[in-house]
């Protein structure tokens, strides 16, 4: 038997970390198995349709490097099957038409009033006609397994068989979703998360038995140990910075703070340093000016070791080359910088009386 799996979100927008585990363990369940992933897109219900929702799926999907092999496929245009579905269900399964037009099967509605196909009766014709072999989901979806393996029946098929995954829970013990505020992968990826530190949390989880909580903390370590794998050329165009500002990165948890760390050197803002911090100014000028046109490590940990040893004012240097009083290494500030780039901003400062 060819393993057959399907990731089936509905239009909505933005994935949110649940929804992109699932994806993530169909993936890898029709991987282990030599299979095939489909990709549906679960739209037959408008008022859950977001303009631009499908389009935020897919830029989710690909971003987190979630190939799929077939698709997507859109409930909407499968309307006919489903149609055929019913009439299969009404004819053979037991299906009964109400006073309003919809069809049901016992207490399970299959067709509106106007004739469209619900969740229910979609999702069950589709599987059977895509030959779906497994169907990997939260456990939100638990209560929906016995219904749709009746109509499952009713449609002259069997269920494919079904596997359940706990679910991410947000700091409240509820199952996670947009009210929760940052979770969506939109999100993360707008706070800087490498896409593969993302997709390395949701593997870790892999299909977990029971419902676990979305641990930050473990994210932002992974972001942090995929920056340190990067390379200098992946991490100063994923940071939209020079190559040459790559090691003054290096600190950055994430890709929206290597940006800024980026821009704290290309374009530092304006500002004023105390006059007690003069001499420790004019003896960078003089060490720097010594040290010739370019700098590598050793010499500029050692001008800034000099600094320090006569009681340099550090942070007001800090503040000169970058605008803040935070940000990468200093020494790292030191070398990125030309030296006649260095000298003019010391140049331009002002001095507070």
């Amino acid at each position: 038997m060819t393993v057959r799996v399907r990731f089936a979100p509905s239009p909505t927008g933005s994935l949110h970390l649940g929804n992109a585990l699932t994806a993530v363990a169909n993936r890898r369940f029709a991987d282990e198995r030599d299979g095939t992933l489909v990709l549906r897109i679960d739209d037959t219900d408008p008022a859950r349709v977001v303009p631009g929702g499908e389009a935020a799926i897919i830029g989710d999907l690909t971003w987190l490097g979630i190939s799929w092999d077939e698709g997507p496929l859109r409930q909407s245009d499968r309307a006919s099957l489903h149609a055929t579905a019913a009439e299969t269900a009404e004819r053979e399964g037991g299906a009964r038409r109400d006073p309003d037009g919809s069809l049901r099967l016992g207490d399970v509605t299959l067709l509106r009033p106007d004739g469209s196909a619900t969740y229910q009766l979609a999702s069950v014709a589709d599987d059977l006609d895509l030959r779906i072999t497994h169907v990997i989901r939260g456990a939100d979806h638990r209560a929906n397994e016995d219904v749709q393996q009746r109509i499952a029946r009713a449609l002259g098929g069997e269920l494919p068989e079904v596997v359940h995954h706990g679910l991410l829970l947000g700091e409240d013990g509820r199952k996670l979703s947009k009210r929760h505020g940052h979770v969506s992968v939109a999100d993360v990826r707008d706070e800087g998360v490498p896409a593969s530190a993302v997709r390395t949390y949701l593997e870790e989880l892999g299909l977990p038995s029971h419902d676990v909580h979305l641990d930050r903390a473990r994210i932002g370590r992974l972001s942090i140990d995929a920056i340190s794998a990067m390379s200098d050329e992946e991490l100063t165009a994923a940071a939209d910075a020079p190559l040459a500002l790559a090691r003054a990165l290096r600190g950055a948890r994430t890709l929206t703070e290597a940006r800024e760390m980026a821009r704290q050197i290309e374009s530092p803002l304006r500002v004023t340093v105390p006059r007690t911090a003069v001499p420790t100014l004019e003896r960078f000028v003089e060490l720097r000016t010594a040290s010739g046109p370019t700098l590598d490590e050793a010499g500029a940990r050692s001008v800034i070791r000099e600094l320090k040893a006569v009681g340099g004012d550090l942070k007001a240097l800090r503040l000169a080359l970058t605008g803040t009083e935070r940000g990468p290494e200093l020494w790292t500030v030191v070398v990125a910088l030309p030296v006649q780039e260095a000298l003019a901003r010391i140049e331009r400062l002002e001095i507070a009386d």
